[in-house]
């Protein structure tokens, strides 16, 4: 059945209760009404044992959760994981000495101290862990006899001033200057990889107590000659969790706004909380069944909670609005709210599956996060078609409305109905213009240029990170003021892209495969954005001209198989893995933003295209910015499908519920013009598209296509009964669309409080999603009927 026939033609209205048929109405209706006390009893229990279930919700990230698990070049990384040193995820913590140098007793008895805390850490991969006290972090040097090396802190360091000067001969010595050791001397870096999940365990890391765990070692190691500097993607969600106390505070506050408007609107205090609680009862309900179905809330799908509120808050306002009305007319409040169940049940349904389908197609995206977030979104949808269409108004049979607010609400329609046009409420009668040739070419010309704007203005976006550091938290936060500090005193910044390099078995220290994997770190080197690159060819350059006497003549790979064989005998680790068929090439970056690692990727597969062979192939891509690569690839495809399967999503449900393709185009045209608009704004904004960002757009085309249909369906409604489009038009913005504005311009109030957020990705999101609340508002009610005028007529409505 079309939504159009769900509004009764011409409601006689029952003022007393004996009065009413009690078997009327549909069979859901009857099954509701005739056992309300049942509904509310399930409801109850229902969310004591939900809320039970939400205390064991546990808030984390996982790393693999982030990166896109299919993607050609993370399962390359996945593939060589354990062989790649721990390159994967990792934090990098400085040591400065802020009155000296780093060769001082106190500065590497600190390093020594932290490094131990560090290494008996849960989650921790202790092998590979690296600092100036890590025995596998050596020298190697040409003396009298050859060849020599040790560890760079050797075994009878004793803290003494010869000590100190061996330590430092050692450091010049060891390769580790702008690695592990920064140009100045003034710091010294702490390597610590993270393991999947704890080994003694086999849980996953807790990034928040982990976050806690650090920060308690920073405010112990940090005194006046000591700085601390910590980053890494554990950092990063350690902080975002952190983060989320303040968070809150914001989510309370635009509660506590979306509240007050309501209150404002209705005067009634019962009806309002009660709109509320149902909207918080919904998140309650998804709080609980998250952990029940196994899953986990993550700092990027935190904002679903207060978009199910806000949705929630939506339809309830429209279900408390008819009752209201109803009421104030001198209807009783059981027949009032069984009333304006029969006119929008059905219309609430379609628009919260429509909004759960144009979440849940975010499962298509191969990043587990997002995903997550789908479910999360759908879900949190799903549950509101009981608490808000089905409890609201069981619970307003029995409470009602108070006598001033129906009364109130009896003037005001009275007011706004008006007999001649005149009378009408002005902000209406402005709007019903818009149902008019003149205004409506107006606003159909207007849409099209902001449309054509949009379009222009978001070819520039971008995907990926446009800032350094962490664009999810502020630029004068301390993660980035750490960030920065690193990326300033090391040339390998921590911003690492490494190429795999696959040979045959003990074939990675062959001359014409080292010879290749130079080529390819010259090509890199000549990249505005690598700062420097490592690799095991450009420590046989610099072994060969060690074993010669130190002369620059012999800077190049030794032919002999001989000497690389002697050279490999004493590389690091990390270069090589223990079968010799791994090769890495690493190439630290100045900073991950998206130019920078599409420059690389470019670079790599360009070399590996056309010097790449059966023996020899040139792998993307490990390290933090070959994963951001990987993730960047996936987001640039996702953006695209993730628009046209959440518009083919709603287009296809609100044919079915429209029956008209005249509809449909009125009600969505609007929400792409406004989708269209949000990537140029972001553009504006300097917003890129990643993992945080992605949603946004489907999360804003959920909540506005209701809009649309709230209004559509009754303006078919009364177009069926042989209205004009301009009457219908009215009885739609007198009957839902006071609501339509109501919802937009208080959730688009409420969300721009997170301008100030301390997370700076929310407060991307509420600047985002305050601008879609707004324009898909507007365009429901300005641009809809403008395209009405245009396809819709009395004579095509009445035949749907």
């Amino acid at each position: 059945m079309s939504l159009a026939h769900t509004l009764p033609a011409a409601p006689v209205f029952v003022r007393e209760l004996q009065d009413f048929d009690p078997r009327s109405g549909s069979l859901l209706e009857r099954l509701l009404f005739n056992n309300r006390a049942v509904v509310l009893i399930f409801c109850v229990l229902a969310t004591v044992l939900l809320g039970y279930q939400a205390l064991g919700l546990r808030l984390n990230a996982a790393f693999e959760k982030m990166i896109p698990t299919g993607h050609p070049y993370i399962v390359n990384f996945l593939e060589h994981r354990s062989q790649l040193a721990g390159m994967g995820n990792s934090l990098r913590i400085a040591v400065e000495a802020t009155d000296g140098d780093i060769f001082d007793a106190d500065y590497l008895d600190t390093v020594r101290k932290l490094s131990d805390e560090l290494f008996l850490m849960p989650g921790v991969d202790r092998p590979y862990m690296k600092s100036l006290w890590a025995p596998a972090v050596r020298w190697t040097g040409v003396t009298e006899e050859g060849l020599d090396g040790g560890p760079v802190i050797p075994d009878d360091y004793d803290g003494s001033p010869e000590s100190l000067e061996q330590v430092r001969l050692n450091v010049e010595r060891s390769g580790e200057i702008g690695q592990l050791v920064a140009a100045n001397f003034k710091s010294s870096i702490v390597l610590v990889p993270l393991q999947d999940r704890i080994a003694d365990t086999g849980e996953r890391i807790d990034y928040h107590a982990l976050s806690m765990r650090l920060e308690e070692l920073r405010a112990r190691y940090e005194s006046e000659g000591i700085r601390i500097h910590i980053t890494g993607f554990a950092k990063v969600v350690g902080d975002l969790i952190d983060g989320l106390q303040q968070v809150m505070v914001f989510f309370a506050a635009a509660i506590a706004i979306c509240t007050g408007v309501l209150f404002w609107y209705t005067r009634c205090l019962r009806s309002t909380l009660l709109v509320m609680l149902c909207s918080l009862t919904a998140v309650v309900w998804l709080f609980g069944l998250l952990p029940t179905l196994g899953y986990e809330l993550d700092p990027y799908s935190i904002l679903v909670p207060f978009v199910v509120f806000a949705i929630g808050m939506s339809h309830g306002a429209q279900k408390m609005n008819g009752i209201m009305q109803d009421i104030g007319r001198g209807t009783h409040r059981l027949v009032a709210a069984r009333y304006t169940f029969r006119r929008l049940f059905l219309t609430g349904m379609i628009a919260l599956i429509t909004d759960a389908v144009g979440f849940a197609v975010l499962m298509v995206i191969d990043i587990p996060v997002i995903q997550d977030l789908a479910v999360t979104a759908s879900i949190g949808v799903a549950v509101l078609i009981f608490t808000n269409l089905i409890v609201l108004p069981v619970l307003l049979s029995y409470t009602g409305v108070s006598e001033a607010a129906a009364r109130r609400s009896h003037e005001a329609e009275r007011l706004e109905r008006g007999d001649t046009e005149h009378r009408r409420h002005p902000f209406w009668a402005f709007l019903d213009l818009f149902t008019q040739r003149k205004w409506a070419t107006i606003g159909v010309a207007v849409g099209v240029a902001l449309g054509a704007l949009g379009v222009v203005g978001g070819a520039q976006l971008r995907i990926g990170d446009t800032d350094p550091g962490a664009p999810e938290l502020r630029p004068d936060s301390r993660y980035n003021r750490d960030n920065a500090f690193i990326g300033a005193n090391y040339a390998a910044s921590s911003d690492v892209f490494i190429v795999m390099v696959k040979t045959p078995q003990y074939a990675c220290g062959q001359y014409d495969t080292l010879m290749a994997v130079d080529a390819l770190e010259r090509e890199l080197q000549q990249l505005p954005g690598v700062e420097g690159t490592s690799s095991l060819a450009g420590l046989a350059k610099v072994a060969n001209a060690g074993m010669n006497e130190g002369s620059l003549k012999w800077f190049e790979i030794p032919r002999s198989q001989d000497m690389l064989n002697a050279i490999i005998t004493r590389a690091p680790r990390e270069m090589f893995n223990q079968d010799c068929n791994l090769l890495t090439v690493y190439a630290y970056l100045k900073d991950h933003k998206a130019d920078t690692l599409a420059s690389v990727v470019a670079t790599v597969e360009a070399f590996a295209a056309q010097y790449g062979t059966d023996d020899v192939r040139f792998l993307n891509a490990a390290g933090n910015a070959g994963i951001e690569a990987a993730t960047n690839i996936v987001v640039e495809r996702a953006n695209t499908q993730m628009l046209i399967f959440v518009y083919a999503a709603v287009i296809i449900l609100a044919f079915v519920s429209f029956r008209s393709w005249r509809a449909v185009v009125c009600a969505v045209v609007p929400l792409m013009i406004t989708s269209v608009l949000c990537q140029a704004l972001m553009v504006w904004l300097n917003i890129g598209v990643k993992v945080a960002t992605l949603p946004v757009i489907a999360l804003g085309v959920g909540i506005g296509v209701d809009y649309a249909l709230y209004v559509m369906t009754v303006v078919l409604a009364r177009m069926k009964d042989g209205m004009s489009l301009s009457e219908a038009y009215y009885k739609a913005l007198i009957f839902t669309g006071k609501v339509v504005v109501l919802t937009g311009i208080t959730l688009g109030i409420a969300v721009s409080t997170w301008a100030w957020s301390p997370i700076k990705f929310q407060a991307d999101m509420g600047i985002l999603l305050a601008f879609m609340f707004v324009w898909n508002m507007l365009g429901a009610l300005i641009l809809l009927p403008a395209l009405s005028h245009f396809l819709l007529r009395p004579t095509r409505a009445a035949a749907l």
